[in-house]
This record gives C-alpha cells, structure tokens and sequence, in this order.
C-alpha cells in the first residue's frame, strides 16, 4: 500500500500538481485599448521594467479595439505605442509606465485627438456588485458628440454629460435585458444597444463614433460571477497571450483518484490470492 500511496504522490508531481500547492505569487490585470478617433493603427508594446515577463508586442491596433485582460506579474511596466509597421527601434508615439499592484486592474489607453493625444490609466474596478445587481461605467471615445448621455429606452439613467475622452465612476443598475441608448446632451440622434446585463457582472460600455456615421455603443465584460474575476487572458512571456492548460485541474485530479483506486483494488486482490 506505502508503494501505492508513494507512485499517486509521484504521479500528482509528473502532472504539476502537489499535495500542498505553494501560494501563487502575486499578480495583477492589464488590458490595452486605442480610443482616439483620428489617430491610425499603432502597435503597442508591453515591457517589464523588472524583466518578469518577455516583452509583449499586439500589432495593427485601430481605433476602437480592446483587448482582453493579461495577467501579470506585480511591477512596474512601460507601454508604448509606435505607428503601425515601424520599427521596434523607432521612437513611440506616446509612452507611460503603469504600477500594477497584487489584484488590481487597469486600463491603459490612448485617448483625445491625434493633435493632443495621450496614454491615460485607468484604474478599473473589478469587485462584483450583489447577486441582484449588475455594475457599469461608460468609456467616452465619441468625437462626435462630446458631450453624450447614456440610460435605458424605460427612462432608466446610467450617465450624464460624460465629456469625450473622459470615464465615470462604476454604478450598480438592475440586471436584465436592457436597450442602452446614447445620445448627444441637449439632443440629436440616438444609438441604441439591445443587451442583456448579468447579474453579479461588471462592464464597460464603450461608446465610439460609428464609421457610418452616428455613435457606436459597444458592451465590454470585465468581469463575471460565474466565469471568474476577471475575463480574459493569461500573459504567458511568448510574444502573447495564450490560453492555459486545455486540461481542467479537475480531470487531472479525477485521473490521479483513479489511479490510487485501481492500485488499490489490485493489492487487495493479490492480498486475497496469497491468503
């Protein structure tokens, strides 16, 4: 039996896992955006200041993209953006430094016009609100209309005024089905997003000038009760994000029980032979 118990131990090893797993070290989320209206793709680069992670680097990133949450490691990093296709060398456009601290969440953006444009982080709460509440914030990157409101098509209000290249606080509202409209303060044409807001998730809406003209409301979710806190990727130092391991802890483990199981079954059978 020690022999048994000894190879389940030996094979929890050969799989990553260990009987008592060390505490994981401590982390933090980053995601990138490009929310200025008139400046073209840029390529963005990641680098940590204390050579943690392998410099990342997202190519072609146009306005209106936001990318999933990586995982990083607590540091200091440097973001970087270039115009699309130069050189790694070449001086950036715009650079800043972000301070991820163990558990928190950020937002690194380029925001305004191409003329005043700059890198902004924003410091974003992932904390989930109550099982019957759902949390939202608006992201102005509208130049058509700087000035907008945001509620529900009920008269339901989420935000107003938010000046463009400007992000308000997080507010709890009614999870259910909602249509989301924006529109121009003091009036003028109305987007709207039929949408569904989960309980217990928190998003972001993004609120972007459509290319065929008028406003553009896009929903993100940063973070969910039931798919963990936050969504997104995993940084991984491999020039990107991939996703983890295909197999799930728990067919790992269920293929260790087993393993312990038939051992035993097979040593009481040869108990029961030389008996």
């Amino acid at each position: 039996m020690q022999r048994i118990i000894a190879a389940a131990l030996t094979g929890l090893a050969l799989l990553g896992l260990s009987p008592t797993p060390a505490r994981a070290a401590g982390a933090g989320y980053v995601r990138l955006a490009h929310l200025s209206p008139d400046t073209p793709a840029v390529d963005v680069y990641l680098k940590s200041m204390s050579g943690a992670l392998a410099d990342q680097k997202f190519d072609g990133v146009a306005y209106g993209a936001m990318s999933d949450y990586l995982r990083l490691p607590t540091g200091s990093y440097s973001v970087a953006m270039r115009k699309a296709g130069a050189a790694a060398s070449a001086p950036p456009v715009l650079t800043t430094q972000v301070t991820v601290n163990d558990g928190g969440a950020y937002t690194v953006a380029g925001v305004g016009r191409y003329a005043d444009l700059g890198l902004r982080v924003l410091k974003d709460d992932l904390r989930l609100p109550g099982r019957d509440e759902s949390k939202i914030r608006i992201i102005q990157a509208s130049v058509r209309a700087p000035v907008l409101d945001v509620g529900g098509a009920n008269g339901a209000t989420i935000a107003d005024r938010v000046a463009f290249a400007t992000t308000t606080a997080y507010r709890e509202v009614n999870p259910g089905k909602w249509t989301v409209k924006v529109q121009p303060s003091g009036g003028g044409a109305t987007s709207e997003l039929p949408c569904t807001l989960g309980a217990g998730n928190v998003y972001s809406l993004l609120v972007l000038d459509d290319k065929k003209g008028g406003l553009k409301p896009e929903l993100h979710i940063d973070a969910a009760r039931r798919g963990g806190v936050p969504q997104g990727g995993v940084a991984t130092g491999a020039g990107g994000s991939l996703p983890q391991s295909p197999l799930p802890t728990a067919l790992l483990l269920a293929a260790v029980t087993a393993l312990l199981a038939g051992g035993v079954f097979l040593a009481l059978r040869r108990g029961r032979r030389t008996a």
